[in-house]
């Protein structure tokens, strides 16, 4: 097969639009590694640290060498453009290494969450088929070495990899010093610029995600535009927290637009306060993100310890995203963490949207900010799929030079959730303001339809947020026979005895609806988490189901 035969099949964008990116800036024709390149033609001899990760520090010179050793040896292996990777790695170095030294060769990989297991890993293979497969034995699933296990069967990779593992089947020796020069090694990479580069997961809460393909060039605009509007340069120094792989701290702008601007990201485990104060404090991080449960435990330490806060003396800016952000836990981040709050709502199919550093703090505490794009379109329709007046809630749906075309070999659910024009329909319920800023009340499968009265799940959330004893609420539909779908709050509190009456009679001093108080409470000592920070959703419906159905109620209060 010539190797033109072999690019990755993707939906392309019309000729026309893409076209008009070109001819705009958008698109440059440039690989992600270019951001590397960049670096170290600028000082070759620099020792600026690109990457911290626990006491070991790599500079950009050392990371663009020790990416470029991998790929030289994963060319000599016969890996070429057109080949897939499905990698799974925690928070570590070596994850940014293997992305780029995939990215050279021409390789386009899945890069699974670490938290992802047996099921999901199964899923990404058999949807790409990779050659190769790189994990880590920090992961249950690989802790023994044993390369005849059935999951690596199952993948039918032609390589494993494994991070921890000695010998020349481990990682580091594939990272390591050569006996010959890489560039005596023929290379196939990188993919051309408006070829599939890697593939991002959807966020979905519900089944196996989709895998969303992105070229370099929409990637790379998205990094870059980001960092226009985010402010980064050689001075930031970013904590990554989240999930390395997840959209979020990757792009927006995240780790890759800590690196196209030359700064310094700095790697933590999880985003727990622990892991993380001491981390800010010791590298003088002044740019984090985070997702709204991680937010709530950075205020509580905050608050039980008002001395932990020198620690975050040299934040100045908190991203927040992946989910909607409260009013009330939003006022409480200057006062408590010291740091100006950027809310953003983005999506790895594309659009992200910013609230602006010189907003104000009105602007950044009631909204999730605005297309960070000047050729973003967003479309906001009724059910009908007509457009909703200026203040209205919709479906949003959009489409724009980082937004894809449509997920991976899935033709059918790409015929529900594109337009005839290609715009994306996200399953998001937005506000729009005069000002174009969006404000999310929701989302269409989260919409509770309460015998005909449709109630936003985090419209009520927010209110019951606003409560001095809740400190995490989700609101899901719970089944009924008379009214089709009912309501149940899940509430984490500090207030075990907490009355639902009292709770109803607190909404509505707060203006909320008679028809959108909770039909009933739970009380749970922590929200369920999905694999990205989100709340479980599906998990607390299918919790509340089970208990309707067998008259269970344990740890409920109801109304």
């Amino acid at each position: 097969m010539s190797q033109s035969n072999r690019f990755l099949p993707y939906t392309r964008w019309p000729t026309e639009l893409a076209e008009s990116y070109r001819a705009k800036g958008h698109w440059r024709g440039e690989p992600l590694t270019a951001m590397l390149s960049r670096q170290c033609d600028a000082a070759p001899d620099a020792t600026a640290t690109a990457i911290v990760c626990g006491e070991r520090s790599l500079s950009y010179v050392e990371l663009d060498a020790s990416s470029t050793r991998l790929a030289a040896r994963l060319a000599r292996h016969g890996f070429r453009v057109g080949d897939t990777a499905l990698v799974q790695l925690p928070n570590v170095a070596e994850f940014y290494q293997v992305f780029f030294a995939l990215l050279k060769v021409g390789i386009a990989p899945v890069n699974a969450l670490f938290s992802h297991n047996r099921l999901e890993l199964a899923s990404y293979a058999e949807q790409i088929r990779p050659r190769l497969f790189i994990g880590s034995l920090a992961h249950p699933l690989f802790a023994s070495g044993d390369r005849s296990g059935e999951l690596l069967q199952t993948m039918g990779a032609e390589l494993v990899l494994l991070d921890g593992e000695g010998g020349a089947l481990g990682l580091a020796h594939w990272l390591g010093e050569m006996d010959v020069s890489p560039t005596q090694t023929p290379a196939h990479g990188p993919s051309p610029a408006d070829e599939v580069a890697f593939f991002q997961l959807s966020g979905g809460s519900t089944g196996t995600p989709k895998l969303i393909p992105r070229t370099h060039d929409d990637y790379l605009y998205s990094v870059r535009r980001s960092n226009e509007i985010c402010g980064l340069g050689p001075h930031t120094r970013y904590l990554c927290a989240l999930p390395a792989p997840h959209n979020f701290p990757l792009s927006s702008p995240g780790a890759l637009g800590v690196f196209e601007a030359g700064g310094t990201v700095v790697l933590a485990q999880d985003p727990s306060p622990t892991s993380c104060f001491p981390l800010v404090a010791r590298h003088s991080v002044n740019l984090t993100s985070l997702v709204p449960p991680a937010v709530s435990l950075w205020l509580q330490a905050a608050e039980a310890d008002p001395s932990v806060r020198s620690q975050l003396a040299s934040l100045t800016l908190l991203q927040v995203g992946g989910a909607k952000l409260a009013e009330a836990v939003a006022r409480k981040i200057r006062p408590l963490l010291g740091c100006r709050l950027q809310q953003v709502f983005g999506m790895a199919e594309g659009l992200v949207n910013y609230t602006r550093l010189s907003d104000p703090d009105e602007k950044i505490i009631h909204t999730q900010g605005s297309p960070m794009s000047p050729d973003d379109e967003v479309r906001i329709l009724d059910e009908a799929g007509n457009p909703v007046s200026p203040g209205q809630p919709g479906a949003l749906h959009t489409r724009g030079p980082y937004t894809f075309r449509g997920y991976y070999q899935s033709p059918a659910h790409n015929a529900r959730v594109f337009d005839s024009e290609g715009f994306y329909c996200s399953g998001d319920l937005v506000v729009q303001d005069p000002d174009g800023y969006l404000t999310v009340v929701g989302r269409q499968k989260d919409q509770i339809n309460r015998g005909g009265e449709k109630i936003a799940a985090e419209e009520v959330e927010n209110q019951l947020l606003h409560h001095p004893a809740i400190t995490q609420a989700a609101l899901v539909s719970m089944p009924d026979s008379t009214m089709g779908e009912k309501s149940c709050a899940f509430i984490v509190t500090t207030e075990p005895g907490l009355k639902a009456l009292i709770l109803r009679k607190f909404l509505r001093s707060r203006g909320v609806a008679e028809f959108k108080l909770p039909d009933r409470f739970e009380i749970l000592a922590a929200l369920p988490m999905t694999a990205v920070g989100k709340i479980d959703k599906k998990g607390l419906r299918e919790r509340i189901a089970h208990s309707l159905a067998s008259s269970q109620a344990d740890s409920t209060f109801t109304v």
